[in-house]
């Protein structure tokens, strides 16, 4: 994807998609949003991790770096090839995922469709389940195999599973994997079935001239398979433990820090591989989306290195990262990677260095600019083209919660520049964004629908509550968003101008 070209899009994640299963997925509402998008001249989509969710129903603490959401994976074309009867389904919330009850109820789902599959696959579905399981098994084979133990041990964390099986003794792992078959078998078949489905919404949006934009978080969980499969590669002790572990320093909005807790790579032990566990991971990413953004860049110039004995991030120190190195090592084996960085947070000249070495857009978010005067780096006057401008992110407040809780001087500032008030801010921020020379723009669809704090995605150093939670209904949408969307693409450069004159 050409990086350069004047663009919009819109920031949804398919968990947000409307449908009748209890939380968006891959299936016919994905195409219809694509119709949507197309309509309103959009061409990029962006998503958050499409990777199993964690904690706190988290996508950015997943058990897989590799493997997709069990939860995106749509039912509808599994009843279609007549693996699974169509569902009796709970009553769900259309408007929040109730992850306590949909997890095992979908869950149940996959588990008779692949009865089903068992039962009725023709030569050529098994054939091409065996010919993906050829292809994936340098990072599948471990995930389920890994899943498969996760279960034996009743969900107990990896480096609490016997001894031979978390140090990976190669007779137990051959014997764990005969004795396992029929569960690894389980969940060969739902990520054979989320790339299957994922490829057929790539190819559908590629078709009407939209992107997809995926998100690569720089760290890996420590109750990962990714973590299990190769602890050599992170900083751990004889107990399989970090020793020291990843987050931010203290700052304004965190006077004890960040500890997010997740081990630190051990890079000198990539460089020596020639940074294969990344250029396979980006190689699988590139797949996936046509662009991709990567979480914390900054750490890839320098990480904050907290000692894991330390409960906050107040003790820690700055590692120099890997550098221009890494991804030098990646474009020679991918080609020219289209990856933005996400530049956000404490940025160093090192890291302005890296990221405009590499030639990767990074980041503005229009909600960030009203905090100081006319010369604010994230004021739209002050862009480079080299940038992708956000009116906000899912770590953000929709645009209407910004102004209703902005300071009152923010709120004066943000009324002049933008000549706007609470009734339109969401539309003068777009059209803020979109009018600015950056060459991509990209506005939550929560912003687009001038929804309220009450539809925010994620509200950051919070669990529970309703993080990851929201989702969207058509009836909440009607025709004009997609309308005054698309005439503002068209009047900014970013998109048909035929939008403007029907």
């Amino acid at each position: 994807m050409d990086l350069t070209q004047r663009s919009s899009g819109v920031l949804l994640h398919p968990s947000s998609l409307p449908g009748p299963h209890g939380i968006g997925d891959l299936g016919p509402a994905a195409f219809h949003f694509v119709d949507w998008l197309e309509a309103a001249g959009q061409s990029i989509w962006q998503w958050l991790p499409t990777t199993p969710i964690g904690p706190g129903d988290s996508p950015y603490q997943s058990v897989s770096a590799f493997a997709g959401s069990p939860l995106m994976v749509a039912l509808e074309p599994l009843v279609e090839r007549g693996w699974l009867a169509a569902p009796e389904r709970p009553e769900f919330d259309a408007h929040a995922v109730d992850f306590a009850r949909v997890v095992p109820w979908r869950e149940a789902q996959l588990r008779s469709a692949y009865a089903g599959f068992i039962q009725a696959a023709t030569p050529e579905d098994r054939a091409a389940l065996a010919a993906w399981a050829q292809a994936q098994a340098d990072w599948a084979d471990d995930y389920t195999l890994f899943m498969a133990l996760q279960a034996a041990h009743q969900g107990a964390c990896w480096w609490d599973w016997a001894p031979e099986l978390r140090s990976r003794k190669k007779k137990a792992l051959e014997a764990a994997r005969a004795e396992h078959a029929a569960e690894i078998g389980f969940w060969q078949f739902v990520q054979w079935q989320f790339d299957t489905q994922l490829a057929a919404v790539k190819a559908y949006a590629n078709g009407k001239g939209v992107k997809l934009m995926g998100d690569l978080p720089i760290f890996i969980a420590h109750h990962s398979a990714d973590c299990w499969a190769r602890p050599d590669l992170y900083f751990l002790d004889k107990e399989f433990q970090p020793t020291v572990v990843a987050g931010v320093p203290p700052d304004d909005l965190g006077p004890q820090g960040q500890r997010w807790g997740n081990p630190l790579y051990r890079w000198k032990k990539m460089a020596g591989e020639g940074y294969a566990w990344w250029i396979e991971r980006v190689r699988r990413a590139l797949t996936q989306a046509d662009v991709f953004r990567i979480d914390h860049f900054r750490g890839f110039a320098g990480y904050y290195e907290i000692p894991a004995s330390c409960p906050t991030a107040m003790e820690g120190r700055w590692v120099k990262g890997p550098g221009k190195a890494l991804f030098d090592a990646i474009a020679e084996a991918l080609g020219p990677l289209p990856i933005v960085a996400e530049d956000l947070g404490l940025i160093t000249p090192d890291v302005i260095e890296l990221r405009d070495g590499c030639g990767f857009p990074g980041m503005k978010i229009l909600q960030f600019a009203f905090g100081g005067d006319g010369n604010h780096e994230f004021l739209p006057h002050n862009y480079g083209r080299d940038f992708v401008v956000y009116t906000g992110t899912h770590d953000n407040d929709t645009a209407r919660g910004w102004w209703q809780a902005a300071k009152p001087a923010e709120r004066a500032f943000a009324g002049t520049y933008l000549a706007a008030g609470e009734h339109d801010v969401h539309w003068a921020m777009i059209r803020a964004a979109a009018n600015s020379v950056a060459n991509m723009a990209v506005f939550p669809l929560q912003d687009v629908l001038g929804m309220g704090s009450d539809q925010r995605m994620n509200t950051p150093g919070t669990l529970g509550g309703r993080n990851w939670t929201w989702r969207f209904s058509w009836d909440q949408v009607g025709p004009e968003p997609g309308r005054v969307l698309g005439l503002i693409t068209a009047a900014s450069g970013r998109g048909p101008i035929t939008l403007m004159h029907p």
